[in-house]
């Protein structure tokens, strides 16, 4: 199961974190918060499997 461990305002904010996460061996899937022709401009949910959302944190916070 996926799991939400950060909400990012922006889409480029997102694609930063995802690749620290994935620098790191997590999975990572982005899915936007809101109407699909605003992706640009709105949140970002940042989705990791269930069993490493602690560690997607810890890295979450070291950034």
């Amino acid at each position: 199961m996926w799991t939400v461990v950060y909400i990012a305002p922006t889409k480029k904010e997102a694609e930063k974190i995802r690749q620290s996460l994935a620098k790191e061996g997590i999975l990572v899937k982005l899915k936007a918060i809101g109407q699909p022709q605003q992706s640009m401009n709105c949140s970002i949910e940042i989705l990791v499997p269930e069993a490493e959302a602690d560690e997607a944190l810890e890295i979450i916070n070291g950034l």
